[in-house]
């Protein structure tokens, strides 16, 4: 607490750190290869085809054209055989059967869904064109879940946003707490591209290097946003308790660490353990899960809610409990209390500047 910046500054460089990998992630469903081999014989099976066969039928793009005419088919199979990616066409009346001479969930044939797709919006003369596959799935499901995900960052943050100010009367702390949040899970994210798309952990771990899986993120962030909020809250519950007593910032600050820290962090250890037993699994994307999921905890627990978010409020002094002045008398009036009344609390030496 003498020297914030000094603390608070290193655990910045370790959050960004891990972060970075996160700026080149790339999303795909789980197939065969999740599963390690030695367990999995479908597996065995798909690492032959994928090694011997050049493309998969039962991977191709199909593209059905319920009211065209064979002649309509051809010309748009015609059209399909030009686009990157496609290593043969065949046709049935109305369907036209694209292979993918790529990794069906790679970028290569997400690019070729979309060229495919657009060849039916240029020309208008095919009607109606449905494009699917497990590719064309793969790009619809991250269309659906980007679609939604502002609104849903929108929802957690200002939900998250107003009950701490209704529990704090400050706009300064909940803004603190989702600034904190996002960096812990940019950090966490960072770490699983580092190890499960990068491979870096894999002969350890026993996986085979893979695009994240594009559920696990969101689960991950669920998970570990909600812990890390409900941590926050036991801290700043302490810590607002003396404020309220009248003990100043700092002192408040350094006691309330004091009376919670080794509560955070042991039920921070208990509740790791149990998610770094997932990383025992044979499966890629679970293992991914629990592992992901521990670190974000151990992470939280202990440098962001140990470290940084301390320095943070010994910095901002009395700025934390900052709110313009309509918003004061809207707590004053609405806030969540506890009381009116506030016995005295013993609390830590003051400590120096």
């Amino acid at each position: 607490m003498r020297r914030p910046v000094r603390a608070a500054l290193p655990v910045l460089a370790v959050l960004l750190t891990l972060g970075a990998p996160f700026l080149a992630v790339s999303f795909s469903v789980p197939d065969d290869r999740a599963k390690q081999a030695e367990v999995s014989q479908g597996r065995r099976v798909g690492d032959v085809l994928r090694t011997e066969f050049a493309g998969q039928d039962t991977d191709a793009v199909l593209a059905v054209l319920p009211n065209a005419s064979p002649a309509e088919v051809s010309r748009f199979a015609g059209a399909v055989e030009d686009v990157p990616g496609i290593l043969r066409v065949t046709t049935q009346p109305g369907i036209v059967r694209a292979t993918l001479d790529v990794d069906p969930f790679g970028a290569q044939a997400e690019q070729a869904v979309r060229d495919i797709r657009a060849v039916s919006a240029k020309d208008g003369t095919f009607g109606e064109v449905l494009v699917g596959g497990p590719t064309a799935s793969l790009v619809d499901t991250k269309a659906a879940i980007g679609d939604r995900l502002p609104l849903a960052a929108l929802l957690i943050g200002l939900t998250t946003f107003v009950l701490l100010f209704a529990f704090t009367g400050s706009v300064v702390l909940p803004l603190k707490a989702l600034v904190v949040n996002a960096l812990t899970i940019v950090a966490v994210l960072g770490s699983m591209v580092w190890v499960f798309q990068q491979g870096h952990l894999s002969d350890l771990l026993g996986f085979t290097p893979l695009p994240l899986t594009v559920t696990m993120p969101l689960l991950m962030f669920c998970v570990a946003f909600g812990l890390s909020m409900d941590y926050e809250v036991f801290l700043l519950g302490r810590i607002k308790e003396l404020h309220d007593a009248g003990v100043d910032t700092t002192t408040a600050v350094a006691t309330g660490l004091a009376r919670t820290g080794r509560i955070i962090t042991t039920a921070a250890a208990l509740l790791s353990i149990t998610m770094f037993a997932f990383g025992s699994s044979k499966v890629s994307f679970i293992q991914m899960f629990g592992l992901g999921t521990g670190l974000a905890i151990m992470l939280d627990a202990t440098l962001v809610r140990g470290v940084l978010v301390p320095s943070m409020m010994r910095l901002m002094g009395s700025v934390n409990w900052w709110a313009p002045a309509p918003l004061r008398r809207l707590h004053a009036r609405l806030g969540l209390r506890e009381g009116t009344a506030h016995p005295p609390v013993p609390v830590l030496a003051t400590v120096d500047a």
